[in-house]
Formats: structure tokens, C-alpha cells, sequence
């Protein structure tokens, strides 16, 4: 009976705190054992990637596409600033319109002609090549503490713009990294 009228004797708080410790030291044993993984044990190895940003729907009354290859430009992922990237190359093309051909023929193969959209006739999309270095994870490519997939938005920002994107491909171009880094990715240990 004097154990049980010790337990009556403790405050609840000092329960949630006693039990709050226990689950902090089974926590960090579990960690220390290597039962569950740290964001820093997830890096497999460092290699610079490659990557698209397609810029769509910008105007340029210029004439002049103010991304040039060789130059740098800043960049900020999900508004939030990261660093000057190097820009491999650019690809500007006019706002296209897709038209169905009316005069079809029975041996003609297309059925719908591609021209430039002459009522957007200073409209642009442009394809952005840039180059960084990239902490290589087995969930992919992480970049400025972000990891860099298909769809992520990215501004891009120079002297004299600032264009909003995405992300549309990525390589990594390192050719020392591993194969079963490739061959794993975002099929083990997904830890988000």
C-alpha cells in the first residue's frame, strides 16, 4: 500500500515531465543505434546537376532576350534567395498557335500546322540552362537546402529582369557518383 500512496503523492506535471525525458532518451538511443536516419546521413555524395527552367508566356518588346549563355544570374527557390547560377544555354522561341489543316489530303501525315501566333507577337517562351553544385540524396538532388524536382517554381533575376519559371529537367552530370545512388532514388528511406 506505500507504493501506491507514493504515486498518488505526484502532480501531474512532474508525470508529463518524467514521461517527456523517457521518450527524448528512447528517442536518442533509437537515433545513436542507427534504428532511424538524420537528415545528414541521407547525403550520398556531392556532383554538380543541370537543370531547365522554362520561362513561359514572356513579353520582350526589345527584340533582345536579356539571358545570355556564359553570364550568371541569380536565383531564388520557392522566394526564397539562393545564389548566382551560370547559365549554360538559352533557348528563346515565339508563342506558337496549333491550326488545323483544312486542305487534308489522304497521304498527308500532319493534320495540324505549328505557325507563330501573330496576335502575341512579342510573347516568348524561353528555356534557361543552369549549372550547380548539388548535395546528391537517395530522394534526389538538393539544392540551397531545397531539393530540386520537376515543377519546382524558381525565380530568375539579372540586372535588368526577373522572370518566374519551373523547373523542367535535371541531369546529374557527375560521372564518378555511384549507380546504386541513381537506382535508389525514392525507393529506400524515403524520409521527407
Amino acid at each position: 500500500m506505500a507504493r501506491f500512496e507514493d504515486l498518488e503523492r505526484i502532480k501531474p506535471l512532474e508525470l508529463i515531465l518524467i514521461v517527456g525525458i523517457v521518450i527524448a532518451l528512447l528517442v536518442g538511443y533509437i537515433t545513436f543505434k542507427n534504428f532511424r536516419q538524420t537528415a545528414g546521413k541521407q547525403i550520398e555524395t556531392t556532383a554538380p546537376i543541370v537543370f531547365d527552367v522554362y520561362l513561359r508566356g514572356i513579353t520582350l518588346t526589345g527584340g533582345q532576350t536579356p539571358i545570355h549563355s556564359g553570364e550568371k544570374t541569380f536565383i531564388s527557390i520557392r522566394n526564397v534567395p539562393y545564389s548566382d547560377l551560370d547559365i549554360l544555354n538559352v533557348k528563346t522561341e515565339r508563342r506558337k498557335v496549333v491550326l488545323p489543316m483544312l486542305n487534308n489530303t489522304k497521304n498527308a501525315t500532319k493534320n495540324v500546322l505549328v505557325v507563330d501566333d501573330v496576335s502575341q507577337s512579342n510573347v516568348y517562351d524561353i528555356v534557361v540552362t543552369l549549372t550547380d553544385k548539388a548535395k546528391i540524396t537517395k530522394d534526389g538532388a538538393v539544392v540551397g537546402g531545397n531539393k530540386v524536382k520537376m515543377g519546382l517554381p524558381i525565380t530568375l533575376e539579372g540586372a535588368d529582369y526577373k522572370f518566374n519559371g519551373t523547373v523542367a529537367d535535371i541531369k546529374v552530370t557527375h560521372d564518378d557518383i555511384k549507380e546504386d545512388v541513381h537506382s535508389n532514388i525514392n525507393k529506400v528511406d524515403d524520409v521527407q
